[in-house]
């Protein structure tokens, strides 16, 4: 069928690669974190992060790791009334990079909707412009 080729429509190369869809942050769990994270600058208990995301002690750490590996995230052991306490917190990098990566994200789910016939009105929020919550 002729009049399906992309190239004769005016189509643009690469239009629907997503660069920006980084592949640390893009899997499912570490996705989950940064979502959690994005919303307390303060950071969470370790314990309260492991119950948001459904996540186990050995899965979360190792995800952590990899988000931490790339300056996503740190890691704060401490204490808190004598007892040990793992803090994590999303870095202001990467807050940066995980609204640049929703940006990407709404990308996707625009020309998805596009491509099906059903238009969605973007969910932009703000979340570059405006501090995050306390």
């Amino acid at each position: 069928m002729a009049g399906s080729d992309p190239t004769r429509r005016g189509a643009v190369a690469g239009r629907f690669a997503y660069e920006g869809l980084d592949r640390v942050m893009h899997e499912k769990a570490r996705l989950g974190v940064l979502t959690s994270l994005i919303g307390h600058p303060r950071g969470l208990a370790f314990a309260d992060l492991k119950r948001l995301c459904g996540l186990t002690d050995g899965n979360l750490s190792r995800h952590l790791q990899v988000l931490a590996e790339a300056g996503l995230v740190e890691i704060l052991k401490g204490y808190d009334h004598n007892r040990p306490q793992t803090v994590c917190r999303i870095t202001e990098d990467g807050r940066r990079r995980f609204v640049e990566y929703l940006g990407v994200l709404e990308q996707v789910v625009r020309d998805a909707a596009a491509a099906a016939g059903r238009p969605v009105a973007s969910a932009r929020s703000g979340l570059a412009d405006d501090p995050a919550p306390a």
